[in-house]
């Protein structure tokens, strides 16, 4: 049996009621209000009430059971469809994308959540709808046509964005705190780690920000017919990412800034102890180079050759000796 949740609203003063979805057909038929369905899962009866119900174009109903990996919208004269996605953060900084789909039509809105990875549990597919659904119920919001509700759902993801975004900006700057009293100088790789993890996160919110950006632009067009009201809410919640997408954009940049801060000192420090490396093998190899000479030439089995081995001990002394100055004239130490 096919599951959903089915909540009737007023059009004339846009109270909620739950209900069973027995009947949509019948609630459908009706002009006194509109209605809410919220599919959590769309398997073969699902598709068939999309289908048989409400009567989508095939298409539509393909992309609400396939997985979309970007931001999409279709446009069907009498309903539109849109989908979007936040990010939820996964084990070793791995971003699942959780999926959310809306058929907005004239007197329904439907909500389904796409198919997902087996690591991400249901519960959080459904934060955003159960949120929306229970303010809608007890009378904190009013919503008295199906694009009014799409716009408090579709706000609701930019603010759910925009509070990753700010908790990422706060773990940013513990880190830049971190780089500047040089705190994880002693494993830079954890640390380059939890910098490329934020970024990764960021990078992901600016993605998605963007692609819906382009996306309610073409919405914001393709409704112009449906009045002023329904584009003025559209052409909102396309300002909504175009700011999420500056803000990200800019927090990415600064998070540039500390990375490379970081990176360039780490950088610094390997090539100071690469040249101090040079600096010895530079002066260990000539005494290497006599050393082999005098084990094989000078001194022998049956006698030592004193005059000659202090005479070239000496030379390699010096030797040492001249190199050490030089590196310290160059500034190698």
């Amino acid at each position: 049996m096919a599951r959903y949740d089915v909540i009737w609203v007023e059009a004339k003063t846009g109270r909620a009621t739950p209900m069973e979805g027995d009947d949509l057909a019948g609630l459908l038929a009706r002009n006194d209000g509109w209605v809410w369905v919220d599919i959590p899962e769309v398997g073969e009866e699902e598709q068939a009430l999309l289908t048989e119900v409400f009567h989508l174009h095939p298409l539509a109903v393909q992309d609400c059971a396939a997985r979309n990996h970007v931001a999409r919208l279709h446009y069907y004269r009498t309903y539109l469809f849109l989908a979007l996605h936040l990010p939820l953060s996964g084990a070793s900084g791995h971003v699942h994308y959780l999926e959310l789909d809306q058929i907005v039509g004239r007197n329904f809105l439907i909500t389904t959540h796409g198919p997902h990875a087996a690591a991400v549990a249901s519960e959080h597919l459904l934060v955003e709808t159960r949120e929306l659904a229970d303010r809608l119920l007890r009378g904190r919001i009013a919503a008295r046509r199906p694009i009014a509700l799409s716009y408090a759902l579709v706000s609701n993801l930019t603010n759910t964005l925009e509070r990753i975004v700010n908790a990422s900006a706060s773990e940013i700057g513990l880190l830049e705190k971190r780089v500047m009293m040089q705190a994880d100088e002693e494993n830079p790789q954890r640390f380059l780690d939890e910098l490329f993890t934020v970024r990764h996160l960021l990078l992901t919110i600016h993605t998605m920000a963007a692609q819906s950006t382009e996306v309610l632009i073409r919405a914001t067009h393709l409704m112009a017919e449906h009045g002023k009201g329904t584009q003025r809410l559209l052409s909102d919640l396309k300002d909504q990412y175009a700011r999420l997408e500056r803000i990200t954009h800019a927090q990415m940049g600064f998070l540039h800034g500390v990375t490379d801060f970081y990176r360039a000192r780490t950088d610094t420090r390997m090539a100071i102890a690469a040249e101090r490396l040079a600096v010895i093998a530079a002066v260990t190899l000539p005494i290497t180079a006599i050393s082999s000479v005098m084990g094989m030439n000078v001194i022998v089995n049956g006698s030592t050759h004193w005059l000659l081995l202090g005479i070239l001990l000496t030379v390699m002394l010096a030797m040492s000796v001249i190199l050490l100055r030089w590196a310290h004239r160059q500034g190698w130490w």
